[in-house]
């Protein structure tokens, strides 16, 4: 159950598409008969007219209002191909005003790679913010996502580790701390944006995230942000140090992962997140060392899977949060030296895999944890009962399925 990250389809380009003009006129006057026509029909169904008068002579008045009725067909046959030559007139002004926009952005956009590419972490930050402003001002969602692609690509690349502050190495030491700040700049930038309404102006809502192996060693503010729509990728991120705030983050709709990631120090906020009718993955992820903190976050209708993750240190917690109506699954699962709580969380409606699961040391407790409805199901799990399980078991209003070793419960 591992997401799979592929970059977004291209969506519709701006590319100028015209008819010929015969073609274009020649369907105009088509639909402008047929409308005519339908016109004139109804007028006449209406008005209760039954048949035409044959026997009527053609006298003066008559044969001026024909010729009135005929300067007027040619007047709206050219006011028709004015409206025609316009159109495409607008058109073509629209693209060319497009491409110049286009061309104006490649030229921002080049200068602030180079920017991002020297060599000093003062330039650097210079190039970051001016790609961040491209995203802003981008001509169409196409161009702000390569803007917010070439970010990420800088989060991802390799740095060199801090050398410690051993005076020996004062100036790498330095040198590590200014380019960290940089990448943290890039972070900051990036959870701003996505707080901001979608539509609205900086507003990156709705544009694919890849932060794939990114190191988050330092506080960091996600809380409010809104990703929904957008594949949104940690893969293998490690987060090791710092307090980085998704508190009140909304994941609807799209694809979270964090497979693979580790979470071996400081304090990760997922409390009142959530998670709503899309696919959320911890995959083989590692909780071993810090705080992770799903505390009062809501997973309704969505597939969230902790499947083969590691809890072997640190506390993880799922304190009063709610999964409803989806599949939640903890397949194969290892519990080894973590202390996991699942104090007051709720199981409505869902189907709650934990099979395979090993429960070997540490402290994982279901105290105060309801289950309504759906299934819940231990089987193949080896190792100590879970604390407050079975008396979580008994108050179930749906089946719990326990391993023959844990002595099943039948509520």
């Amino acid at each position: 159950m591992t997401a799979n990250w592929k970059p977004r389809s291209a969506q519709n380009d701006r590319e100028l598409r015209l008819w010929r003009v015969g073609w274009a006129l020649g369907l105009a006057f088509a639909a402008a008969v047929l409308v005519a026509g339908g016109i004139f029909y109804s007028l006449v169904v209406l008005l209760g007219y039954k048949e035409v008068d044959s026997t009527a002579k053609l006298d003066a008045k008559t044969l001026f209002d024909l010729v009135k009725l005929s300067f007027g067909v040619v007047a709206g046959a050219g006011a028709l191909v004015a409206l025609v030559v316009a159109y495409r007139r607008q058109r073509v002004d629209e693209a060319g005003a497009h491409r110049e926009a286009t061309r104006l952005h490649t030229e921002r956009f080049s200068q602030a790679v180079d920017k991002l590419g020297s060599d000093s972490p003062a330039v650097q930050l210079g190039g970051v913010h001016a790609l961040a402003g491209l995203a802003d001002d981008a001509p169409d969602d196409n161009l702000r996502q390569t803007c917010i692609d070439v970010l990420c690509a800088y989060l991802q690349l390799p740095f060199t580790p801090d050398p410690g502050d051993d005076p020996a190495h004062q100036e790498e030491h330095h040198r590590y701390l200014a380019f960290r700040k940089v990448r943290h700049t890039i972070l900051r930038l990036i959870g701003d944006h996505y707080r901001r309404p979608k539509g609205t102006h900086r507003s990156w809502q709705g544009c694919d995230l890849d932060l794939t192996g990114v190191t988050i060693d330092g506080t960091m503010s996600f809380k409010g942000a809104n990703f929904a729509g957008a594949r949104v990728s940690f893969d293998d991120a490690n987060f090791s140090g710092g307090i980085v705030s998704f508190s009140g983050a909304h994941f609807s709709g799209g694809i979270v992962s964090f497979s693979g990631a580790h979470f071996s120090g400081g304090h990760v906020h997922f409390t009142g997140a959530t998670f709503s009718g899309g696919h959320l993955y911890f995959v083989s992820t590692t909780f071993s060392g810090g705080r992770v903190s799903f505390a009062s976050a809501s997973f309704s209708g969505s597939t969230v899977s902790f499947a083969s993750a590691s809890f072997s240190g640190g506390h993880v917690s799922f304190t009063s949060a709610t999964f409803s109506e989806g599949h939640v699954y903890f397949l194969a699962a290892t519990f080894s030296g973590a202390n996991v709580n699942f104090l007051g969380a709720t199981f409505s409606g869902s189907e709650v895999s934990l099979s395979e699961v090993r429960f070997f040391g540490g402290a994982v407790s279901f105290d105060g944890v309801r289950f309504f409805g759906g299934t819940v199901s231990f089987t193949e799990a080896t190792g100590q009962v879970p604390s407050g399980l079975r008396a979580a078991a008994i108050t179930a209003s749906g089946p719990v399925v326990f391993p023959d070793a844990w002595l099943p419960v039948n509520p």
